[in-house]
C-alpha cells in the first residue's frame, strides 16, 4: 500500500502528519511519500520535498513563485510515474492541489481531498473542477459535507483534525501567573502577521488600560516568524506595545488552554480556540480594493469558522459593494466569536470585548456557556482515524462510507458495554 500525501501550509502539514500516522496504525505496511513539512517528516512520510515554503496568499505573489510551484509539481509526477501510489491525497492548499490533482487523474490515481477548499465560501463556480479532478472529498464540517453532497461530490464526514488532539496546556509560569492572559494570535502567514499585528499590539494597549494587570502573548508559529515580530516590537510598535508583552514560538496549542481571552486573525485555529472554550475576538485587516472584491466573491454569512457552525444558513451570497463603509460596522451579535472585517482600525472594537470578559464575569461565563454549547456538538476528536479508514478503503476500491461507520460503530461498543 503506496499513499500520496500532499499539504502546502503549517496547518495542512500538521493535519496530515496526523493522517499519515493513523494510516500507518491501521495499515503498518502502508508507505507513506509526498509533498509537505517537518511534521509529516516526523511522522514518517517520506518527503519529495517541502512544499510549505511555498505558503503565499494573493494572486502576485503567486505569479511570482509560479516557477517554483511548475517544478514541484513536476518532481511529484515523476513519483507517480517511478512508484505508482494508491491513492492521492490532498490537505487544503487548492491554487497548486488543482494542477496536482490533475496529474494523478491522468495517470489513474484515485484524488481524495482531506479538508478541502472552501469554495462553498469564495469560489463555488470551482465545483465542476472539483468534480473533474476530485473523486472523494474527506469532509471536516457538517454544514461543508451537505453543500459537497448537494452539489453532486462524493463526501464523507470526518470531522476537523483540529479536534484530534487532547490541548495540553504548559505548565504556568509562575513568575508571571498573577493577572489574566490575553493570547494574541497574528496569523500563520506572513503577509497576515504584516498585516495585523499592529492592530493587535494597540489592542493590547488598550486593554491594558483598563485592565492593568493583564498578561499578553504573541503566539508565532515558529522562530523565524518569531524573529519578525520582535524585530517589529522593537521597531514601529515599540511605542504601543503594553508592559506585560512577550513572544512564544511554536507554543500556540499549549497556551490556548492558558487563555482567558484571545484577539485573533481568522483562521483554523479559531477551532482550536472552541475545543479550549476561550473567548476570541478575530480581527482581520484588509484594503478598501480587496474589501470590495471579497463582497462580491464571498458567499458565506461569516468568515470565521466557529461562527459558520454556529450560525443557521451559513451559506448564502453577501450584499456586495463598490466602496467599504466609512465607519467600523459593529460585530454581528448572533456570533459566538465577534468578527471585523475591516478597512478601519478594529483594535478599539476588539479591546472592548476583551476588556468585558476580563472585567464582567457574567458576561464572560455567556461566553463561555455558548462555546461549550457548540462544542460538544462539533468538537469530537478522531477525524484522522476515521480518514485513515476511508484513504485505505478507496485505495482498494472500497465504501469509504462504510470503512467510517464500521469505524465509529467499534468505538461505541466499550461505552455501550461500560453502560
Amino acid at each position: 500500500m503506496r499513499v500520496f500525501l500532499s499539504a502546502g501550509e503549517p496547518s495542512g502539514d500538521h493535519h496530515a502528519a496526523l493522517l499519515c500516522r493513523a494510516i500507518r496504525a491501521r495499515c503498518p505496511e502502508a508507505v507513506c511519500v509526498g509533498l509537505g513539512g517537518p511534521e509529516m517528516a516526523r511522522a514518517g512520510c517520506e518527503l519529495v520535498a517541502d512544499l510549505t515554503q511555498l505558503a503565499v496568499m494573493w494572486f502576485l505573489r503567486v505569479i511570482v513563485n509560479i516557477h517554483r510551484f511548475v517544478e514541484l509539481a513536476r518532481r511529484a509526477e515523476r513519483s507517480f510515474l517511478d512508484d505508482p501510489p494508491d491513492v492521492c491525497v490532498l490537505v487544503d492548499f487548492p491554487g497548486f492541489h488543482w494542477w496536482l490533482a490533475w496529474r494523478a487523474k491522468r495517470h489513474g490515481i484515485p484524488v481524495v481531498f482531506y479538508c478541502p477548499p472552501q469554495i462553498w465560501a469564495w469560489a463555488s463556480w470551482r465545483i465542476g473542477k472539483m468534480r473533474r479532478l476530485v473523486d472523494h472529498v474527506l469532509s471536516a464540517l457538517p454544514f461543508e459535507h451537505d453543500w459537497f453532497m448537494a452539489q453532486g461530490m462524493a463526501s464523507t464526514m470526518v470531522g476537523h483534525p483540529f479536534f484530534d488532539e487532547q490541548l495540553a496546556a504548559d505548565p504556568p509560569d509562575t513568575a508571571a501567573s498573577a493577572g489574566p492572559l490575553v493570547l494574541l494570535l497574528p496569523g500563520s502567514r506572513g503577509q497576515e502577521i504584516e498585516a495585523n499585528l499592529g492592530c493587535l499590539v494597540r489592542a493590547a494597549r488598550m486593554v491594558e488600560a483598563r485592565v492593568p494587570s493583564a498578561r499578553f502573548v504573541i503566539a508565532a508559529l515558529h522562530q523565524r516568524h518569531a524573529t519578525t515580530i520582535s524585530q517589529q516590537l522593537s521597531g514601529a510598535l515599540a511605542v504601543e506595545q503594553p508592559a506585560r508583552l512577550s513572544v512564544a514560538a511554536g507554543r500556540t496549542s499549549a497556551l490556548i488552554p492558558q487563555a482567558d481571552a484571545a484577539m485573533s486573525v481568522s483562521g483554523s485555529v479559531s477551532l482550536e480556540l472552541l475545543a479550549a472554550r476561550v473567548p476570541t475576538v478575530i480581527v482581520y485587516s484588509i484594503s478598501r480594493w480587496a474589501y470590495v472584491v471579497q463582497s462580491w466573491l464571498r458567499h458565506t454569512r461569516a468568515f470565521t469558522l466557529v461562527n459558520l457552525l454556529a450560525i443557521p444558513e451559513p451559506i448564502g451570497p453577501l450584499q456586495p459593494v463598490w466602496r467599504p463603509p466609512r465607519e467600523l460596522a459593529p460585530a454581528d451579535p448572533a456570533m459566538l466569536f465577534p468578527e471585523y472585517l475591516a478597512v478601519q482600525d478594529p483594535a478599539p472594537a476588539a479591546s472592548g470585548h476583551v476588556i468585558d470578559w476580563l472585567t464582567d464575569p457574567m458576561i464572560r461565563e455567556r461566553s463561555v456557556n455558548a462555546l461549550e454549547k457548540l462544542a460538544q456538538q462539533v468538537a469530537q476528536p478522531g477525524s484522522a482515524t476515521r480518514a485513515a479508514a476511508a484513504v485505505l478503503a478507496i485505495a482498494v476500491g472500497g465504501c469509504p462510507e462504510a470503512a467510517v461507520a464500521e469505524l465509529d460503530c467499534q468505538s461505541t461498543k466499550p461505552t455501550e458495554q461500560a453502560a
